[in-house]
């Protein structure tokens, strides 16, 4: 509440802060607002209390149900004989930074998939470039396929090479005319949240957006990668000083004309 550590609510009675030190928050910061030691049973407690129950297996068909009467593609899901469900979600990619990827590499085959054949690896070179804008994904996934396999599993379909931590799921939804974005815990079951919303994905969809956490995680970019920002900066630094310049000649030359038609005149 003070410091603004973050961190997942399973983790909590994990971790140790001593927030208590000089400085700006030693004014604002007691002995309670500080996070419980690790292995806390208050904290245990208060994270069980808080984790909502599992829904059964006849809740779940029911949910299923319910889900595919409204289904107008044949994109249905199907309960499994051990619980465990299937079903699709679409994921919209919103990049706005370019991706790595290896360099003449042809596009990955049925046959590639199928085998599990890793195109990436099979060259050291790389490039970077910039995905369509709002591209879409179908991915057919389980009901223990987990936002960060679905994260791995599309940057291994578009062969892409950098790290996952790079990018982050978020779900978006529409509500009184205003679209707003929540960020997904890696955890999280994006398959049970598309059959809870059903299949209508104006009520919620699946965004793919860089991983904005606030400050830049230098280090999980590769050395070519962090040359290549060096580069994209210094030309967009380049494009700006030009852009001022022309601005002020085109002022210059405004006032030069003024000057010029204004000798002329008395006064």
């Amino acid at each position: 509440a003070d410091c603004r550590y973050t961190c997942h609510q399973e983790c909590r009675s994990l971790i140790q802060l001593d927030c208590r030190r000089p400085g700006q928050w030693q004014s604002q910061l007691s002995p309670e607002s500080t996070l419980l030691p690790p292995h806390s049973q208050n904290a245990t407690q208060t994270v069980e209390e808080e984790k909502p129950e599992p829904p059964t297996v006849q809740e779940i068909k029911q949910k299923i149900e319910k889900y595919n009467a409204k289904v107008t593609n044949c994109l249905l899901m199907k309960l499994n004989d051990d619980g465990t469900y299937t079903g699709f979600i679409k994921v919209h990619l919103k990049l706005r930074r370019p991706v790595t990827v290896p360099a003449g590499i042809r596009p990955q085959s049925i046959y590639d998939a199928l085998k599990e054949v890793n195109l990436a690896e099979m060259t050291d070179k790389r490039t970077s470039f910039y995905l369509p804008l709002d591209a879409i994904k179908q991915l057919h996934i389980s009901s223990t396929t987990t936002v960060s396999e679905v994260i791995q599993g599309l940057l291994k379909k578009f062969m892409v090479v950098d790290n996952p931590q790079k990018f982050a799921l978020f779900k978006e939804m529409r509500k009184d005319g205003q679209v707003l974005f929540q960020k997904l815990p890696l955890t999280e079951y994006p398959l049970y949240l598309r059959l809870l919303a059903g299949p209508d994905t104006d009520v919620l969809s699946f965004v793919l957006k860089e991983n904005e956490t606030g400050d830049v995680e230098w280090d999980a970019f590769s050395i070519p990668e962090l040359q290549n920002f060096l580069m994209i900066l210094d030309k967009e630094e380049k494009d700006k000083i030009q852009q001022v310049h022309r601005k002020y000649e085109r002022f210059k030359q405004k006032l030069q004309q003024t000057l010029k038609e204004a000798r002329g005149k008395p006064g």
